[in-house]
């Protein structure tokens, strides 16, 4: 994901407003300590309020934002998450708060030990620009059915939302439990300085290396969502146009920006020139049009427009064939065709850095063990996909490989799955969330230990004799 560089802290009304956030939350914590489970499914039901009764205004605001915004990318890529995510919380949220049984060692009964899972406290929530509402609620949903309370900073590369997660967010909850503060760079550097009990960041693996040493310095738990190539193996034995009408789809939704979008295409040798003509049907009958198709989302600003045509330009000039649909992107709406390369140079920037944008290279492999060593050759995916119906090919690509998640035959769907752990591994990031496992990331498993009255423990002790050396004779097995 891309994400802009941190710079200097930041200014003083900014420091002074963050900090004084920060202190009432942590006031709050003190003060009335973890949320019943009532008072957790009442936040809940807020924030779903809030996403319903603003819906047109999301749909709106987002699209203003990126230039045009497909509204049913946004309706599907955010708005159905959210309140997906709300529901399968709200009916899950009271067995996950119930304290676990665990069992306990003979030599200590009767005993009990039980897993409490509390609130860790105040947790930061860093969002990126590329989904800019399910990148902030959702970990939010996560962070308040666990009892936190959360600071929140959206991508100011999407101003517009920004300001309007601010505005609906304080006239939903008070700012002792939910605030949003927004600002640039420096406002991000300065919250990751902060001793929050947890910070979530999603973005670029760069700045997600710089979030990870701020929050060093106070011992603060991360969870960073970052990105990264993620690659499509598609074996021969799979429908061809069917892997590239599911490959175009998910790889040209919201222009490729998206974090799990599908960066390059893995094909047999003889098939890569086959395979590049079906992505283009496929990406044709998707989007009949570019310009003026409201269907066809924009690139989010001028800079990663640019970025984008650069990555095409250089690797055109290093010998690699360029394959459109059509000719017809427009830089005054900043759209970019669905483009496909081939015979591309692999030290090339788009085999090189996370391409976000709608830019599909097909490479040739000779066998599925040389597929498997060139992913192995480059950092560890956020996602990783595999099209094919034989179950020792899918096996061998996930025994041999590592990705944050996988979807077989099928893109991003994995990410979709409440009951699935998101998150990556390596430079793709470290933690996951979503459904339990998020509930789980954004709490503190505390383990407790309860002595029955009957327990005699006390009696093993000093000065030891005749009762210690047979319990310890019963315990070693001698």
């Amino acid at each position: 994901m891309s994400h802009p560089a941190f710079s200097a802290p930041a200014p003083l009304a900014s420091a002074n407003e963050l900090q004084s956030i920060f202190e009432a939350q942590q006031h709050a914590v003190r003060l009335h300590g973890a949320p019943t489970y009532t008072q957790r499914i009442d936040a809940l039901d807020k924030l779903e309020r809030m996403v319903k009764s603003n819906r047109q205004r999301f749909l709106d605001t987002i699209s203003m934002d990126f230039g045009n915004r497909s509204f049913s990318e946004t309706e599907l890529g955010e708005l159905m998450p959210i309140l997906n995510s709300i529901k399968y919380v709200r009916s899950h949220l009271k067995r996950w708060m119930r304290p676990q049984k665990r069992q306990v060692g003979m030599a200590f009964k009767p005993a009990s030990a039980t897993v409490v899972y509390q609130p860790l406290g105040v947790v930061g929530i860093m969002a990126p620009w590329n989904y800019p509402l399910t990148l902030t609620l959702v970990p939010l949903i996560e962070a308040l059915a666990a009892g936190n309370r959360a600071i929140i900073k959206p991508a100011e590369l999407t101003p517009r939302t920004a300001e309007l997660l601010k505005e609906l967010i304080s006239a939903t909850f008070p700012s002792d439990q939910v605030a949003v503060v927004t600002g640039g760079p420096e406002v991000a550097a300065h919250l990751s300085t902060l001793p929050f009990d947890h910070l979530l960041f999603t973005g670029s693996t760069r700045i997600g290396r710089q979030v990870m040493a701020a929050a060093a310095a106070n011992l603060t738990p991360v969870t960073l969502e970052l990105g990264g190539k993620s690659p499509v193996v598609y074996c021969r034995d799979y429908s061809l146009e069917k892997a590239a009408r599911i490959i175009a789809i998910g790889k040209f939704f919201n222009a490729g920006q998206t974090c799990v979008a599908p960066d390059y295409v893995l094909v047999p040798d003889d098939l890569v020139e086959t395979f590049a003509l079906a992505l283009l049907d496929a990406a044709k009958a998707l989007y009949p049009r570019i310009s003026a198709n409201q269907d066809y989302t924009s690139i989010v600003s001028q800079r990663h427009y640019e970025r984008l045509d650069d990555m095409i330009e250089q690797a055109e000039f290093s010998g690699a064939r360029v394959w459109r649909p059509t000719n017809e992107g427009s830089a005054q709406e900043r759209k970019i065709p669905p483009t496909i390369l081939t015979d591309v140079c692999l030290d090339n920037t788009v085999m090189r850095e996370e391409i976000f944008g709608p830019i599909l290279p097909v490479i040739g492999y000779a066998t599925l063990d040389d597929a498997i060593k060139l992913i192995n050759d480059r950092p560890k995916p956020l996602a990783l996909y595999c099209f094919t119906h034989n179950g020792a090919s899918i096996e061998q690509v996930l025994d041999r490989t590592r990705s944050g998640g996988v979807t077989i035959n099928g893109t991003m769907l994995h990410a979709t799955q409440e009951d699935l752990p998101f998150g990556g591994v390596g430079e793709s990031g470290t933690g996951a969330y979503h459904g339990y496992d998020g509930f789980v990331q954004m709490s503190h498993a505390r383990g407790v230990f309860k002595l029955s009255r009957f327990n005699m423990s006390h009696r093993i002790a000093a000065p030891y004799g005749k009762l210690t050396r047979l319990i310890t004779r019963l315990m070693l097995g001698k």
